[in-house]
């Protein structure tokens, strides 16, 4: 799988994350850039999900199996949006669609 990730230092790139070895490190990633694009310190996320600092440690650490439930939590908490999409890993083997979500034919 090929997961994206922001780059150090820039506002709206993203490229492939070649460190990142799972869905769960690429999101947690993602958090980090949010927390800093906006000032959020751990502390202040701690206390809109009313936990402690080490709790939202050991969720960030990338290293944990987050739930979709703890996640909801946290980019509630954040006052984030997150958005998913899918992308075929070879775009170039499938037709483009014609509008945004159209399908591009049959996957079995």
């Amino acid at each position: 799988m090929v997961f994206y990730s922001r780059r150090e230092g820039a506002d709206d790139v993203r490229i492939p994350a070649e460190r990142e070895t799972c869905l769960a490190s690429a999101m947690m990633n993602e958090i980090a850039w949010f927390m800093r694009k906006n000032g959020i310190k751990r502390s202040q996320l701690a206390d809109e999900m009313k936990v402690s600092p080490g709790r939202v440690t050991q969720i960030l650490s990338g290293e944990e199996n987050v739930t979709l439930r703890t996640l909801e939590t946290v980019v509630t908490a954040l006052g984030a949006r997150l958005e998913v999409q899918m992308h075929p890993l070879h775009d170039s083997a499938l037709p483009m669609p014609k509008g945004d979500r159209q399908p591009v034919g049959r996957l079995f």
